[in-house]
């Protein structure tokens, strides 16, 4: 479920205390965490980490996950138990619930820290992306930028056909 209510841009830099403490910008965040105290903190791809409302995130992988658990109940997964294996492993270790403390803050959990590739008292980049925010290693941030900037005007058209 996409409205134009979850549609979150902006860019910011961020630096992440010691304790790696992250302060997520108002702007970000006042249309993330409506109404809620605790978000979704995703491993999205190395060095990039996604913040989620969990009602969206909800919406966005709940049925998905009910679907399977189905089909394992009819025994219409028998033959790909391997499949559905590393699917248990990487969604436990894909996500998790953060609480945000005062002032829009939080604490990035270890394992997390890892994949972001972020040292404490180190620098990341927070983006807006329509339907959540990420945080991103800053190299990782300009790589990913100058490898999709060349697209956007063909993303933009796609997007509004």
């Amino acid at each position: 479920m996409l409205t134009d209510e979850a549609f979150i841009i902006g860019e910011f830099p961020r630096a992440i205390d010691d304790r790696f403490r992250l302060s997520l910008p108002n702007e970000l965040l006042d249309p993330l965490a409506k109404d809620a105290k605790e978000l979704i903190l995703v491993k999205e791809r190395r060095g990039c980490l996604s913040l989620w409302n969990p009602k969206v995130w909800q919406t966005r992988w709940q049925g998905g996950i009910d679907l399977i658990r189905q089909k394992m109940r009819l025994g219409r997964l028998e033959g790909r138990i391997q499949h559905v294996q590393r699917f248990g492993r990487l969604l436990s270790s894909r996500y998790r619930e953060v609480a945000l403390a005062q002032r829009g803050r939080l604490v990035i959990p270890e394992g997390f820290r890892e994949f972001l590739a972020v040292e404490a008292g180190g620098e990341v980049m927070v983006v807006g992306a329509a339907v959540c925010v990420e945080i991103w290693h800053p190299q990782q941030w300009r790589n990913y930028l100058e490898s999709q900037m060349p697209k956007f005007t063909a993303l933009f058209q796609h997007l509004s056909e």
